[in-house]
């Protein structure tokens, strides 16, 4: 089957809630991207964004390891898996976008604004990032728009908004393979 059929198709087939949140997994991925969108992202953060928590599709089921209280990885496992098909520039924010929020988390307020649920994944994925991490991956090429996919991330749980198809992102999608 083609990359971006099967993608479509697991857009389209999951009625499963963001892990924590009022929303389908499909709604705040396509959330994400649309505010990429409306803050003029480059299209390949575009792409980063709606393909961001990818790796929670292939994991069996997420809710249960939030339950188990352990971390899925769901940034390797989406990586490992969209990296056969697409550019580096669009993995990279992917794979980052947890360290990010790791990163971030050092800001009080930042804490304070994230959601209970993903206050719950923080703590599993590792906790707040120490300040000797943190100059590290100041230094990653990535570290900009993993940042900023983050941010994106964060605000991408609003129930009941109106958003795009994914079809609306075949062309994205096809033009960021290898």
């Amino acid at each position: 089957m083609n990359i971006i059929r099967q993608i479509i198709l697991c857009y389209l087939n999951n009625n499963s809630l963001y892990i924590g949140e009022k929303i389908t997994m499909t709604e705040h991925m396509i959330q994400t991207a649309m505010l990429a969108e409306k803050n003029n992202s480059s299209s390949n953060l575009i792409c980063s964004s709606l393909l961001h928590d990818y790796g929670h599709f292939i994991l069996d089921n997420p809710n249960k390891l939030v339950n188990k209280k352990e971390d899925g990885k769901h940034e390797n496992i989406g990586c490992e898996f969209l990296k056969k098909y697409f550019i580096k520039d669009v993995l990279g924010p992917i794979q980052f976008h947890v360290e990010a929020k790791k990163y971030l988390a050092r800001d009080k307020k930042y804490y304070q604004s994230l959601s209970e649920a993903s206050k719950i994944s923080l703590k599993l994925q590792g906790g707040i990032m120490s300040n000797k991490k943190a100059k590290e991956f100041e230094n990653n090429v990535f570290f900009e728009n993993s940042i900023k996919l983050r941010k994106f991330d964060d605000k991408a749980k609003t129930y009941g908004l109106k958003i795009k198809h994914i079809n609306d992102y075949k062309n994205l999608l096809t033009s960021k393979l290898l």
